[in-house]
């Protein structure tokens, strides 16, 4: 949640953005990519026919939207998997690599797809993969394809197999919805009359914290999503709020008002074992574990105005970590531990900033109105955010050096709280 009124007064009022709900897949539209894009050959797979529908042109699209990569045309042919391709010949045509790929169909209704890459340049194969799917699993095949190629090109895990929650509303409507990271099959984890916020994925993906205002007061639930199940794990006196998973994926930090005003805690992921680790006369909320569980980044006004700090998780005294600027808040530590995604306020616009953690510099990424609630996604290259006015919004993302953006609309919905979350673990 991000914090545009003066904060003690935002964590009263608890502001809440409202939007218009919908089962309508988000629509992903490229506004900027690198200046050089990797030149990458995807024919259609040998016997793809088989199947209801194509893996390949998920692959493409998840390829083409990271910004990272060019596609070169290789018309209808195929190149089977069990063969070398002509690698010089679609060097001539402009490709650096190319994916082959078959599809076989299994005596259990299933079908294998086997896939290789090879690199052009140097003529050799860069790996090889064998996946088994059912007819109606070609999106989870084809991300899975697509992380595939975009670790052996990159060096970087791929992001494609990884989902997003976020929070849309209509009226006294509100749902929190589960999405592929590229917007497709929504689905809804929880519909309420009441308002829902400040989402967090479990380090495994299998579980969502959030708060619920359904019982006409903030209070902190986990959502098993496999099986449905809920249990509440903060619903003392007064407000419960901004819930952040340790990577351990045992424990929460939360923000609580029952001694005062707003003061961070853990808390154990059952709801026993609690321990403040705040303890200021101000307000200190929007914890964020560091990568390695060491440091909680937090905003806090002590210092007069919203600035971000950082305490030990046992606990301790607090170190100041944003001097650039008079408003800085929303932390949130990237994947690797070495850079800090946040919201601050340049000349009266929120704008999401990145500050590398060992050099101090800060580098601005966004320049849309209304920007909050960043969100890393897991191999660190890209962040999550949303933006607009308090009566539109959409999700957007952008890359850490400023030049992949990305937005995520949809015509009947308004979309906010955006959260990504981890690699699925196979």
């Amino acid at each position: 949640m991000t914090m545009k009124l003066p904060l003690r007064a935002l964590l009263a009022c608890w502001v809440v953005f409202f939007a218009t709900v919908a089962h309508a897949q988000l629509s992903i539209e490229i506004t900027g990519a690198s200046a050089t894009r990797f030149p990458l050959a995807i024919p259609v797979l040998e016997n793809e026919n088989r199947l209801p529908d194509s893996v390949t042109d998920v692959i493409r699209a998840d390829l083409e939207r990271s910004g990272l990569f060019g596609l070169v045309d290789t018309g209808l042919q195929t190149y089977p998997e069990s063969q070398i391709p002509d690698l010089p010949a679609l060097r001539k045509r402009g490709a650096d690599a190319v994916l082959t790929g078959t599809v076989v169909s299994l005596t259990d209704g299933r079908f294998s797809v086997r896939v290789r890459l090879f690199d052009t340049i140097r003529r050799i194969e860069l790996g090889a993969l064998s996946l088994h799917m059912s007819a109606k699993q070609n999106r989870v095949t084809g991300h899975r394809i697509a992380d595939f190629v975009y670790e052996k090109l990159t060096g970087q895990p791929g992001y494609f197999s990884t989902r997003i929650a976020y929070v849309v509303v209509k009226g006294a409507r509100h749902e929190l919805q589960i999405a592929d990271a590229d917007g497709m099959n929504p689905q809804p984890a929880l519909i309420s009359r009441e308002p829902i916020i400040s989402p967090s994925w479990s380090p495994d993906g299998k579980r969502l914290a959030y708060v619920s205002f359904e019982k006409k007061k903030p209070i902190i639930y986990i959502h098993d999503l496999p099986t449905g199940q809920r249990q509440q794990v903060a619903a003392f006196l007064g407000s419960n709020s901004a819930p952040a998973w340790a990577p351990d994926g045992k424990r929460l930090a939360v923000v609580l008002t029952k001694d005062g005003p707003s003061q961070m805690y853990i808390i154990n992921a059952d709801g026993s074992g609690l321990k403040r680790i705040s303890f200021s006369e101000s307000i200190d909320t929007e914890p964020a574990w560091s990568h390695d569980g060491r440091w909680i980044y937090f905003t806090s006004d002590r210092g007069g105005s919203p600035q971000i700090y950082r305490v030990a998780a046992d606990g301790g005294d607090a170190e100041r970590v944003t001097f650039e600027g008079s408003y800085n808040v929303t932390p949130r530590p990237s994947p690797d531990g070495r850079s800090l995604a946040y919201v601050t306020r340049r000349e009266g616009r929120f704008q999401v900033a990145l500050l590398d953690l060992s050099s101090r510099r800060s580098v601005i990424l966004t320049s849309e109105p209304g920007v909050e609630s960043p969100s890393f996604s897991p191999n660190g290259r890209m962040i999550l955010y949303a933006s607009g006015s308090a009566s539109r919004g959409v999700l957007s993302a952008v890359s850490t050096d400023g030049r992949v953006r990305q937005r995520l609309t949809s015509q009947a919905a308004e979309i906010r709280e955006p959260a990504w979350g981890p690699i699925p673990r196979q």
